[in-house]
């Protein structure tokens, strides 16, 4: 559900296949910008329609609607925005990229692994999952119980973003290493090396990200909320629009989700004929607009395909407002017919 994470997670099964692709020469123009595009599509738009993401859980939880009508929509919105997002725009965009990850992260997520013999499917599935499962049922965990249960601070603990992918790197060595009783030196030097290929990423995603600080203690969010109250839009495209806006200048969909809700909060709670859950989703849908330098997001995708600055913005920028257009069109379709709650 995190953009960050589930790409992480997916660029092993992306460079694999890709590397694979651009050896047998079958696609004109970069092979890993072929089979990228639509994760990158899928991800994102996991990432700000679909629960139990934290940012339209906060949408839910700020507009007081229920979660299952917001799922609904969201799935149904977000099938039409992969696939014009990904396929579609991955075709056009294929053969005018020259893309070429940095060859040590290629060899390190392609490459066999020489720990042993491989793990079963089955394994591999679940150490490859497990820490989007903790994220998952710290979710659930929300939506089910008292905020105080017991289980909810567990659950809280264990499915934090960065705990839950602690949790997985050490599932996966037991996997490959403890389970099987082998050399723990093989261990350490295979994780020793992944380090160093992802060094520069991992320092250019940290200014991104204090990037966004900047912008967000200079209230630039609060000025746009101001600015936004003399608009006189539906309230579907004027949450589209705050969040939109308050994404792409802070630099976080979360920023976006948080502010536009609470602002349209009031006129949820007053409006009879509003399809209320259509509201949360065309506010997720808004914070995935043009994805730029100023996100995270952008520079994890620009490091690790190897790409310029203009080819990321084509790709990152481009998809994620594909994506966010689609949804906000499908918001507004899915609008003329009855509501489902």
């Amino acid at each position: 559900m995190f953009f960050e994470v589930g790409l992480v997670v997916l660029l092993p099964l992306i460079f694999s296949v890709a590397r694979k692709l651009d050896q047998t020469g079958a696609i004109k123009g970069s092979a890993y910008v072929y089979v990228g595009v639509p994760v990158i599509a899928a991800l994102a738009s996991m990432h700000g329609m679909v629960p139990p993401h934290p940012g339209p859980l906060t949408a839910i939880a700020s507009l007081k609607t229920a979660i299952g009508p917001t799922m609904l929509y969201g799935f149904i919105a977000a099938i039409p925005a992969i696939i014009i997002g990904g396929p579609l725009y991955g075709a056009i965009i294929t053969p005018r990229l020259k893309v070429r990850p940095d060859q040590a992260l290629i060899d390190q997520f392609s490459s066999e692994s020489t720990i042993g013999t491989a793990p079963s499917l089955g394994k591999s599935l679940l150490t490859a999952l497990l820490p989007a499962i903790l994220m998952l049922l710290n979710a659930l965990a929300e939506l089910i119980f008292a905020k105080d249960a017991l289980i909810n601070k567990i659950t809280g603990f264990i499915g934090d973003p960065a705990i839950a992918m602690l949790i997985g790197v050490l599932f996966a060595a037991w996997v490959l290493i403890y389970s099987k009783k082998g050399d723990t030196e093989d261990l350490r030097s295979s994780m020793s090396a992944s380090v160093k290929p992802i060094a520069n990423v991992l320092l250019i995603i940290a200014g991104g990200g204090a990037f966004q600080h900047v912008l967000t203690d200079a209230k630039v969010g609060d000025a746009i909320m101001h600015l936004s109250q003399q608009f006189s839009l539906s309230p579907l495209i004027l949450g589209w629009i705050i969040s939109m806006l308050l994404s792409v200048s802070t630099g976080s969909a979360t920023v976006g989700i948080v502010g536009a809700s609470g602002l349209l909060a009031p006129l949820a709670g007053s409006a009879d004929a509003l399809n209320v859950p259509l509201l949360a989703l065309s506010i997720g849908c808004g914070s995935l607009f043009f994805n730029y330098a100023n996100h995270a997001g952008f520079w994890l995708v620009k490091e690790s395909f190897g790409m310029s600055m203009g080819e990321a913005t084509a790709t990152i920028s481009v998809i994620q407002s594909i994506v966010s257009v689609v949804g906000l069109v499908m918001v507004l379709l899915m609008n003329l017919a009855p509501p489902l709650m």
